[in-house]
């Protein structure tokens, strides 16, 4: 596959800030995939929520019209409908040989204990729905992100990949809570409005003439409000910042004197954070008032007009009670919505952030038949006019060499002048085109990356340290690899001693990045992981540069071993390393400027000469300058 034939992409896009203004209900619809194989249990939350709406319903019934208008008040003319509530209750009197108030009083309390339940069982539900859901698509998004070319993260900042499996996944709960508890407040909302309806059309126009209101309002303040949570969150932020920045930095802050100041910025800027809380406070506390007013003022209008018409007896007494008890549920509903659609829209551009991180089609170019390598690779490699680009810009020229099997090959050059990149294009961290790389004469393209991979070790100069034991850093998971070849490949490392020293051997937790072993050690270490491959082509990639004293000739007489019978590539900075390379290669600007034995590279007198002399001997500058330039 040519670099040229894949299409230039616009990295900028899934760094920009999504706002989730709407909400989109093609996102809605595609998470429902992660959400479909627990449908069981989502149909159990829907069945649970209907039923906790009903029984929300019969609850204030059972007060209002069995006790009051058929118990304590029999005798009036009108009488509200009671949806079977009144013979449910006649029916456990006369099976009981209670009275009708006890009944009524039995019934009450067990549709409250099955309310309880039901409301519960929906919460559980849909959480455990979600969270289940949410888990698979954290797999699915991890899985895609991890399988992105190097091409992808040399483009985009990493905290960037990781907000979206940590921070939007999160949102993502939130948006399908949030969902779910308006679905469970907007049912009893409907159940309730159909009933008032059912009752009494007049004063069900009255109390839905304050809804508009209360929308507006909420609308109005959450325009405020959203604004203002933006700047508590940016002063968080500052705070966060400005800790973490004092924090990771104390030492220079100490040796500076700098603690006063520090300290009077920091006041600062928790001032601005109090600020923008406490406005934040205020605003909400006046929302709140004003729900409650709004709801009592609601209760009072019911009280004076159905007042009336019980006088008139147009309406029981329960009928009257029954509509001040459903003034929350048309009211709550609104200023639940109110509450969760900021969580909602900011929740939804997590969503889109999810999906454009998973639709983000970059990939290493598989063949489509892949070539089934043998057993045992013999370890040519061949470079054809390899030509690659990071950019615009051409970072390696028309490179052409080859490597015999067995072969020690270094590769020298000044900083930026591509050796590292011949080593990420051999071992397809990069697209390339067809016919420039071969590895015992097939062509790189026509190899599966991962069979690829696994003939060739790669060491390199800041190799990564898990999380961990030290067993667990050299065996790496490989299904293949036992305890044994662990501990072979450790001894052959020169590992075995340093560890077995530490107090759990190799079962010694490493600390972040392993800094609580040497840098050699970590070195060796690395070493151990590539022999438990045993790879047929080992790479080098400075993987000698800063190694203390203690453990140099540990690292020289492991590097013996480790390129022992196989083919080798040798990056290295440090010249003294590979005189007993067979061959060198000089890149320079990203072209072979020279390729030769040690000596006669040296008896050229060119760039590895001036490269050699500079690190060996001293010399007259202005003469290597100008031998450099010719």
């Amino acid at each position: 596959m040519s670099e040229a034939a894949e299409p230039r992409r616009n990295y900028e896009l899934f760094d920009a800030e999504l706002s989730g203004a709407v909400l989109n209900t093609r996102l809605l619809l595609r998470l429902l995939k992660w959400m479909r194989p627990y449908w069981k249990t989502l149909a159990t939350s829907l069945i649970a929520v209907c039923a906790t709406s009903l029984l929300a319903i019969a609850l204030p019934i059972i007060i209002s019209v069995v006790v009051i208008d058929h118990v304590l008040h029999p005798q009036s003319t009108v009488v509200a409908p009671s949806f079977g509530m009144v013979w449910l209750t006649e029916w456990i009197a006369s099976n009981t040989g209670w009275s009708l108030l006890i009944s009524a009083c039995a019934l009450y309390i067990a549709a409250q204990l099955i309310w309880a339940f039901t409301s519960h069982l929906h919460r559980m539900t849909l959480t455990q729905t979600v969270i289940n859901g949410l888990r698979d698509l954290r797999h699915d998004l991890f899985k895609h992100l991890e399988t992105r070319p190097f091409t992808f993260y040399d483009n985009v900042a990493v905290g960037r990949v990781m907000t979206r499996v940590t921070n939007d996944v999160e949102s993502l709960y939130e948006l399908l809570r949030g969902l779910g508890t308006l679905v469970g407040e907007l049912m009893p909302f409907a159940f309730a409005l159909v009933v008032m309806l059912t009752l009494n059309i007049e004063m069900s126009l009255i109390l839905m003439l304050y809804i508009p209101i209360l929308v507006a309002v909420t609308l109005v303040f959450r325009r405020y409000t959203r604004r203002l949570f933006r700047l508590v969150r940016q002063s968080v932020s500052a705070l966060n910042q400005n800790l973490q920045e004092n924090l990771s930095g104390l030492q220079v802050v100490q040796l500076s004197t700098r603690e006063d100041y520090n300290l009077r910025r920091y006041h600062r800027i928790n001032g601005n954070n109090l600020l923008f809380e406490s406005r934040s406070m205020r605003l909400e506390t006046l929302y709140s008032s004003f729900n409650d007013s709004m709801a009592s003022v609601a209760t009072g209008v019911i009280l004076w007009y159905a007042g009336g018409q019980v006088i008139q007896e147009e309406i029981s007494l329960g009928g009257m009670v029954l509509f001040t008890r459903f003034i929350d549920m048309l009211f709550h509903p609104i200023v639940v919505l109110g509450e969760q659609i900021n969580i909602l829209f900011r929740a939804m551009a997590s969503g889109e952030r999810i999906f454009q991180a998973l639709d983000w089609d970059e990939a290493i170019h598989e063949p489509e038949v892949a070539v089934k390598l043998p057993a045992r690779l013999k370890g040519s490699v061949e470079f054809r006019n390899v030509i690659f680009s990071y950019g615009d810009s051409p970072v390696i020229k028309d490179v052409s060499f080859s490597i015999e099997p067995g072969e020690k090959l270094a590769i020298v050059g000044t900083t930026g002048s591509g050796k590292s990149t011949l080593i990420r294009l051999l071992s397809r961290f990069y697209d390339i085109s067809d016919q420039s790389i071969f590895v015992d004469g097939i062509d790189v393209n026509r190899i599966h990356t991962h069979d690829l991979r696994s003939r060739i070790g790669v060491v390199l100069q800041d190799f990564h340290m898990f999380s961990g034991t030290i067993y667990s850093n050299i065996w790496l998971g490989k299904p293949n690899v036992d305890e044994e070849a662990v501990v072979k490949a450790a001894k052959t490392a020169n590992a075995h001693d340093f560890i077995m020293a530490l107090p759990d051997g190799y079962h010694t937790k490493l600390a972040e990045r392993g800094q609580n072993l040497s840098q050699g050690q970590r070195q060796l270490l690395a070493f151990a992981r590539i022999l438990t491959t045993d790879p047929e082509i080992l790479v080098l990639d400075e993987a000698t540069a800063n190694i203390d004293t203690d453990t140099e000739l540990l690292i020289q007489d492991a590097l013996k071993t480790l390129t022992r019978g196989r083919t080798s590539i040798i990056i290295a900075h440090r010249l003294q390393t590979i005189q007993d390379s067979d061959r060198v290669l000089v890149l320079d600007d990203g072209e072979v400027a020279e390729i030769g034995t040690h000596d006669e590279l040296l008896a050229k007198h060119g760039i590895f000469y001036t490269l050699h002399s500079l690190q060996f001997q001293p010399v007259d500058h202005d003469e290597l300058q100008q031998r450099h330039q010719r």
